[in-house]
């Protein structure tokens, strides 16, 4: 839907009281640079004419752009600090200059094949920015072990905690359970896994099942990780996935972990349009 009275995108960094530090506005792409060092509480404040269609979104230049499909008309990106900042990379938000954009996605990169899992800029809570990953268990509640590392991009499984290396952790619950929204439907035929494999510290699951939104069910046999697990299925039409029924190996350790979820196919044909 768009505001007709309204056709800018624009991004703003706002500090912990809302006050505004600094704003960029344009119709098709925001190109901004923000001479400041951040501080904690501040937030990136992204606003769009139009939702249910798909932007081009980068937060910082150590961030890759994410292509994402936005629900809601404001997305509240929060600047990590602390405990936060250690699933990101060292490099990102540092410093006194930073280049954000952000603009409208062409119509060759949304009808394109790809990985629609993918959203390097996935936080906690419904904020209307798909993809979104959450779970119902994350290890301490750590940053490090957040649902949203499964589909930040980053693929590295030798080891766990900071980044590079952070993950699903589901704290020894056998109950486990990861949820992945992509907020509008898609059509997929493709899942590859990349399951943690830190060992000896680590223990891996053996087998596990997909439930997707139309009600249908896939089994996954899995071997022990350190590299990519791809599974063939069907093609379907759905809006979420959900992993569930993990079963680990008789391995002592009783730490098993997911390091990334991709999901492959397009945009629903359902849809019937390419935006405009």
């Amino acid at each position: 839907m768009e505001d007709k009275g309204n056709k800018m995108i624009c991004l703003e960094i706002i500090d912990q009281a809302g006050q505004l530090r600094a704003a960029a506005a344009d119709e098709d792409q925001v190109i901004m640079v923000f001479e400041g060092v951040y501080v904690e509480g501040d937030q990136i404040r992204l606003s769009v004419p139009q939702t249910d269609c798909h932007y081009v979104v980068r937060v910082d230049d150590a961030v890759d752009e994410a292509l994402v499909y936005m629900t809601r008309r404001e997305l509240l990106f929060e600047i990590p600090f602390g405990e936060k900042k250690r699933s990101w990379s060292p490099k990102t938000f540092m410093g006194e200059r930073h280049y954000l954009t952000c603009r409208r996605a062409e119509g060759y990169e949304i009808g394109a094949y790809r990985n629609l899992a993918e959203n390097v800029i996935d936080q906690h809570g419904d904020r209307g920015c798909f993809p979104h990953a959450s779970a119902n268990v994350e290890t301490r509640g750590e940053a490090v072990f957040a649902a949203r590392n499964a589909i930040d991009g980053v693929l590295a499984d030798r080891s766990h905690g900071d980044w590079p290396y952070g993950s699903w952790g589901i704290n020894r619950r056998l109950d486990a359970e990861f949820m992945l929204e992509f907020g509008r439907p898609v059509d997929i035929d493709k899942i590859v896994l990349y399951t943690r494999a830190d060992f000896p510290h680590d223990n891996w699951w053996v087998q596990a099942r997909l439930i997707f939104s139309d009600g249908s069910w896939e089994a996954l046999m899995l071997e022990k990780g350190g590299k990519a697990q791809t599974f063939l299925i069907e093609r379907k039409t759905i809006t979420w996935i959900k992993l569930t029924d993990l079963i680990q190996s008789s391995d002592p350790s009783p730490f098993p972990a997911l390091t990334q979820i991709q999901v492959y196919g397009m945009e629903s044909a359902d849809r019937g349009k390419v935006e405009k």
